[in-house]
């Protein structure tokens, strides 16, 4: 574990002393004490037999087995075929003829999915600047980046690659200046040769955009750090943000933690003005990636250069001005060493103790590699924070049929456990012999991963009580969640008490979890995701990130404010006594929020997933555990008909992710979709909507798109954060789609379709 313990100030020294004047220096004057690994060779492809992902309690690392002795010794699972791509050469089952027959038959191909430790893994991609992190980050702490990496990362971004040239914020998106600046310095520094169809496409679409001085903060960001550009092009990120007083309206602990994650380190490379020393492959970069030459770019005059594609959330007048007196009057006048040298000392400490916290896991793989760098600038490249974040940032990786990529987070593997449990329960197939090892081994796994002790300096690091939830992926990242609390808790408690199970969480572990839910509440009733929220909406005028829009504080959500109201609902029918008046002032106050947080149009803006028709899932089952439906509730009836009003003639749903963006309805252009179509009906189905034809024809649809295997196919992208970026739940079309059907089934047993 990391101590909490700030800089090693005779490390520091020692790396000064050394760096001073000598050449191979780095910018500040650390020694580079090594030279830069080789770029890895590139093949065409690996051979995805080969590959094999370690199942360490749900921390997945990705291995490519050179040895034939070693693939012997290793067999690739049913899972890690199908993350590959690969032929499962599962049999063909009896073709279902009713809703049940076809939860079994997607039961039977999900549980071949099960990993070892007993959740469920997943590609969770879908952003197209998480990648980029890694890469650069090996790349400035001299990492060597395997062959099979590299190759399988360039067919990747080639797969990915739009059809104009580029990459986009996004794997659906358009390209943008963002992503196509980044991922193509990815591809440069894995070893792409600059004059491949790919990267003359890319660079030639990059300068149709005007070149990546138009490139949004982030980009900017990485490209100093890489030397490509001067910190001046660089808004500011002035660590003395973190001294402020905690009362300050403006004090970063009131942030959103995303934010909070990445700006802590990013602080630190911008106040050391921090560069690796130049390549061979930096060098091409000056001249590949800007339409003026290198030596004549005015980098100051294109701070705020950005292109209107990138720029999502444009900076307020009130940030600007605030940028322009950093930089011309802070900086130049004010700023004296012993603020900067202060300023730097806490921002390094804060890191400290999120690797403490995380054991060098941290947050995600935007701030996880960041944190990666500042340690190698602090520590020096032998040290053990860099090495172990190294180990760690390997569990970021993810390979799929089009190569790697970087997930969101280091998974979801809690989340999707959870769904899971309650799909099997919605079928009422729980206590049928064939499916008890598969869910034993899931409550098993999910009595592993909850939090058992608070953050060590809690509250010197700013952060919530923690004993007792669960996270989104793993409980060595060691965030939990309210909804991935609200889920994983009611799973357990399905478990058992509805289904009888062994008792793995005693009494006190489930209560844990309520003390520690009851506080996610807003003052307004609604449920925020990561912490309660700290500050208030106009931060968001503070908002530096650009291709992001209401990033700076937590806010209140349909989906965790449900998740609540339902786990809550379903504690105190086991738990009447347990803090019983609380938990009912919870309930009513959440879901008033929720009638207050309906659209006109009957519908509630999902902030998680794609989009209306989510959300609308969740706020209907909230209304449905107060005992609102569509025959007595006004709010309940509005929102099934928004559902019915959007079905498509062939029985299923279609939503577009642009719907998050505009936050307006879209449909998807490619038809209707099988797990929006679920959302639709386990909606409709929970506010008992009395209209049984279009739930049934609903049904028939998700029957309809099943292979003969039990599967259902990947369709359009799921997910989204920040209403811009969005992001894939490949395991929704399993666990939904099971749930809608098993739900069918119990609701209309005669029904054979």
């Amino acid at each position: 574990m990391a101590t909490s313990t700030g800089i090693d100030q005779d490390q520091a020294r020692l790396r000064k002393a050394q760096g001073n004047g000598k050449p191979g220096a780095h910018s500040d004057g650390s020694a580079a004490t090594d030279s830069f690994p080789p770029l890895p060779t590139v093949g065409t492809r690996t051979d995805y037999t080969r590959w094999r992902i370690k199942d360490n309690d749900s921390c997945h690392s990705w291995h490519y087995l050179e040895d034939d002795k070693e693939v012997e010794a290793w067999p690739q699972s049913s899972a890690e075929k199908y993350f590959l791509g690969l032929p499962l050469n599962l049999p063909d089952l009896p073709k279902a003829e009713t809703p049940i027959e076809a939860a079994e038959n997607g039961l039977a191909f999900y549980k071949e999915l099960q990993m070892p430790s007993g959740h469920w893994a997943c590609e969770y991609g879908g952003p197209m600047f998480l990648l980029p992190c890694v890469v650069s980050a090996w790349y400035l702490t001299k990492t060597p980046i395997p062959d099979a990496y590299a190759t399988e990362i360039k067919n990747y971004l080639t797969a990915r690659a739009a059809e104009n040239g580029g990459w986009g914020l996004h794997i659906e998106g358009e390209s943008t200046v963002f992503g196509t600046t980044l991922n193509y310095i990815v591809m440069r520094l894995i070893g792409a040769d600059p004059e491949e169809p790919v990267m003359v496409k890319a660079r030639a679409r990059l300068h149709e955009l005007g070149g990546a001085v138009q490139a949004p903060h982030w980009a900017k960001f990485w490209m100093a750090c890489l030397g490509i550009v001067d910190w001046k092009i660089v808004n500011p990120i002035p660590p003395e943000l973190w001294l402020l007083p905690d009362w300050a309206p403006l004090a970063p602990w009131r942030w959103w933690v995303h934010i909070r994650m990445v700006f802590l380190p990013m602080s630190y490379m911008y106040s050391k003005r921090w560069s690796c020393e130049e390549t061979d492959v930096i060098r091409a970069l000056k001249k590949e990636l800007f339409v003026t030459p290198h030596s004549e770019i005015d980098w100051a005059a294109h701070r705020n250069s950005i292109h209107p594609g990138d720029n999502y959330h444009p900076k307020s007048w009130v940030m600007n001005v605030l940028n322009w007196l950093i930089v011309n009057i802070w900086n130049v006048f004010l700023r004296t060493n012993w603020i900067k040298n202060r300023a730097e000392r806490w921002v390094s400490e804060l890191v400290d103790m999120e690797d403490a916290n995380t054991d060098y896991a941290d947050l995600a793989p935007v701030s996880g590699p960041m944190n990666t760098v500042l340690c190698y600038i602090r520590d020096g490249p032998n040290s053990y924070s860099v090495k172990r974040h190294i180990e760690r940032m390997e569990e970021f990786l993810w390979i799929n049929k089009e190569g790697m990529l970087s997930n969101g987070t280091n998974g979801v593997q809690c989340w999707d456990t959870a769904f899971t449990v309650q799909a099997i329960f919605a079928t009422g197939l729980q206590k049928h012999e064939k499916y008890q090892p598969m869910l034993l081994k899931a409550m098993n796994y999910l009595e592993r991963q909850q939090i058992r002790e608070d953050c060590k300096d809690q509250e010197k690091c700013y952060r919530q009580p923690r004993k007792g939830g669960w996270p989104f992926s793993n409980r060595d990242q060691g965030y939990p969640v309210s909804d991935c609390i609200s889920e994983a808790l009611k799973a357990i408690i399905l478990l058992q008490k509805v289904g009888d199970y062994p008792q793995v969480l005693d009494d006190d572990r489930i209560k844990d979890a309520i003390d520690i839910l009851l506080l996610y509440q807003n003052d307004n009733g609604g449920v925020s995701s990561y912490e309660a929220r700290r500050g208030s909406e106009y931060l968001e005028i503070f908002n530096v990130a650009e291709v992001f829009g209401r990033i700076m504080i937590e806010y209140d959500y349909p989906e965790c404010t449900t998740a609540c109201v339902t786990a809550l609902s379903l504690f105190h029918e086991h738990w009447p006594e347990y803090r019983a008046r609380e938990i009912k002032t919870f309930i009513q106050r959440a879901t008033n929020w929720i009638k207050g947080n309906q659209r006109a149009d009957g519908s509630w803006y999902g902030n998680w997933g794609v989009c209306f028709t989510y959300a609308t899932m969740f706020a209907l089952e909230s209304m449905a555990h107060i005992g609102e439906k569509f025959e007595n509730s006004a709010v309940s009836r509005r929102g099934c008909v928004f559902l019915l009003e959007h079905q498509r003639v062939d029985g299923g749903w279609s939503e577009s992710y642009k719907a998050c963006e505009t936050t307006e309805y879209h449909e998807h252009p490619s038809g209707s979709l099988v797990v929006q179509t679920a959302w639709a009906v386990i909606g409709l189905m929970e506010a008992d909507c009395p209209l049984q034809a279009p739930i049934r024809a609903g049904i028939k649809f998700i029957m309809s798109r099943q292979q003969p295997n039990g599967e259902w196919l990947q369709e359009a992208i799921e997910g989204v954060f920040n209403r811009s970026c969005m992001i894939s739940y490949p395991n929704y079309k399993f666990h939904f789609p099971i749930k809608a059907l098993g739900m069918y089934a119990q609701k209309y047993p005669d029904d054979k379709l």
